[in-house]
C-alpha cells in the first residue's frame, strides 16, 4: 500500500528543485538561488532526500506539540485576566500589561490568538480603497516643526466629566514633546500649554495646526480684516515662531494618528490607575509620555536640536505675550471699562498717559488683569461699581404740525 505524505507548496518545491539537482539537471548553486537557502542547506535537503524520501524535506517538527505551547494552568490564569481587566485591550497591549503588570510573557499574536477563542477580539476586514493622498517625509531635526492639536474625549470614561487632550508631537522624531488636560481648547488653556512648553524645551521653528478658530480667523473675517490675527498668531508671530494651517486634519496625520493611539491606551492606563480628573491626570501624563515616547519615537535625521532659548527679555515677558490682549480707551476721567467693570488708573504712573489715549488689557492664564501702554504696567485699582452719570431729565419738543391754517395740531417727542 502506498504511503500518502501531505506537503505544503514550498515542502513541494523543494521536492522538486532536489529531483531536479539529483537527475544533475542543475548544480547545488542554482538549487541554493532556487529554494533561496545555502548551498550547506541543499546538501543536507538531498542527503536527506536520499535516505528518507520525501518524508526528509518535511519539518521535524510538524505534528509534535509546540517546546512554547502555554500550560492549561497558565492559561486559565491569562483568561481571567483577559476577562477582568482587559477585555477591551487590543491583543498586542494586552500582552504588554500581562507581562508589566502579571509577569506573563508572551508574544501578542498569542494573545490574540487566546483572545478571539474568548470572543475579546475580532480579526480586523481590511477596507477598501481610499481617496489617495501623497506620502509627505518627515522634517529632519528635532524641533523644526511642532504638529499641535486639541482631542475632546471621555478620558475618564463615566468616572469624571468630559475634558480636552492638548498634544504637541515633534515631526521630525515623533516624540510627544507636551501634553497636558485642559477643560477646553480655548485661548487661555492653549496660551498656558504653550508657556509650559517654551519653559520646558525652548521655541520651536513652527507650530503645524489646523484652521480652528483659536489659531486662524475664519475665510469671512480674513477676507474683511487682511492684517486682523487671532491672539494665537499674533503671540507666535511676537515669539518668531511660524505658524502653518492645515487645509485637512489628514494633512496633520502624525498628531491625529497620536490621538487615536492615546483614546485607546491612555484611557485604559487612566482607568488601571483609578484616575478621575484633570489634576492627577496631568502628573500621570509626565511619567506616562517617558515610556511612551520610547516605545514609539524614532531617531530624526539629523541629530540638531532647533529649539531656540528663550531670550531674558521674552522670558520676563512671556505670561504677557501668552495673554488675551484688548484695547481700550482711557476716558476723562482716568477710568477704562472692559468685561463689564471698570478701573480706575491711579495717579502715580511710570509713563505719561493722556484722556482718550489706547491702553491694552491683558487677561494672563493665572486670571491676573493688567494694563499695558507703551511697555509699561500702568497702576490702576478695581472700582467696585462706577458711578454712573445721572442721565439727563427727559426734554420734550413741541412740533407745529402744518395741517389746516385754522387749526394748530401739537405733537410731543420724547
Amino acid at each position: 500500500m502506498t504511503e500518502r505524505i501531505s506537503m505544503s507548496p514550498k515542502e513541494l518545491k523543494r521536492h522538486d528543485v532536489i529531483n531536479q539537482m539529483i537527475d544533475k539537471l542543475i548544480n547545488g548553486t542554482t538549487a541554493s538561488k532556487l529554494l533561496a537557502v545555502s548551498v550547506r542547506q541543499v546538501k543536507r535537503l538531498k542527503a536527506a532526500f536520499l535516505k528518507r524520501g520525501a518524508k526528509g524535506l518535511i519539518h521535524g517538527n510538524r505534528g509534535r506539540e509546540s517546546n512554547h505551547k502555554i500550560g492549561s494552568r497558565e492559561k486559565k490564569k491569562i483568561v481571567r485576566l483577559l476577562h477582568k481587566y482587559y477585555p477591551d485591550f487590543g491583543p498586542t497591549f494586552a500582552a504588554e500589561k500581562l507581562d508589566e503588570l502579571h509577569e506573563l510573557t508572551y508574544d501578542p499574536k498569542t494573545i490574540r490568538a487566546i483572545m478571539m477563542k474568548e470572543k475579546l477580539w475580532k480579526a480586523k476586514i481590511k477596507k477598501g480603497a481610499e481617496e489617495h493622498r501623497s506620502w509627505r517625509e518627515r522634517r529632519s531635526c528635532f524641533g523644526e516643526m511642532e504638529q499641535f492639536d486639541g482631542s475632546y474625549e471621555h478620558w475618564f470614561e463615566n468616572r469624571g466629566p468630559k475634558c480636552c487632550l492638548l498634544a504637541a508631537i515633534d515631526d521630525a522624531t515623533g516624540i510627544v514633546t507636551h501634553a497636558k488636560f485642559a477643560q477646553n481648547e480655548g485661548v487661555m488653556s492653549v496660551f498656558g500649554f504653550w508657556q509650559e512648553y517654551l519653559f520646558l524645551r525652548g521655541k520651536p521653528m513652527a507650530i503645524y495646526t489646523d484652521k480652528f478658530s483659536t489659531y486662524k480667523m475664519n475665510q469671512k473675517q480674513a477676507m474683511e480684516n487682511h492684517d486682523q490675527k487671532t491672539q494665537f498668531q499674533r503671540a507666535t508671530s511676537e515669539l518668531q515662531i511660524e505658524a502653518i494651517f492645515a487645509e485637512s486634519p489628514q494633512a496633520k496625520g502624525r498628531v491625529e494618528r497620536l490621538f487615536g493611539v492615546l483614546q485607546d491606551r491612555l484611557i485604559k492606563e487612566l482607568r488601571l490607575a483609578k484616575i478621575n480628573n484633570i489634576e492627577e491626570a496631568n502628573e500621570f501624563l509626565k511619567k506616562y509620555l517617558v515610556k511612551f515616547n520610547k516605545k514609539f519615537g524614532v531617531e530624526p535625521k539629523s541629530k540638531t536640536d532647533l529649539h531656540r532659548a528663550l531670550p531674558e527679555k521674552e522670558a520676563r515677558n512671556l505670561s504677557g505675550i501668552f495673554s488675551r490682549q484688548t484695547r481700550r480707551v482711557v476716558q476723562n476721567d482716568f477710568t477704562i471699562s472692559f468685561e463689564s467693570c471698570w478701573y480706575q488708573l491711579k495717579k502715580e504712573q511710570p509713563a505719561t498717559i493722556g484722556k482718550r489715549d489706547q491702553v491694552t488689557v491683558e487677561e494672563h492664564t493665572n486670571g491676573e488683569i493688567k494694563i499695558r501702554y507703551g511697555g509699561k504696567y500702568l497702576n490702576y485699582e478695581r472700582l467696585p461699581e462706577y458711578a454712573k452719570k445721572p442721565r439727563r431729565p427727559e426734554q420734550k419738543l413741541w412740533v407745529i404740525a402744518a395741517t389746516a391754517p385754522a387749526i394748530n395740531v401739537a405733537k410731543t417727542i420724547h
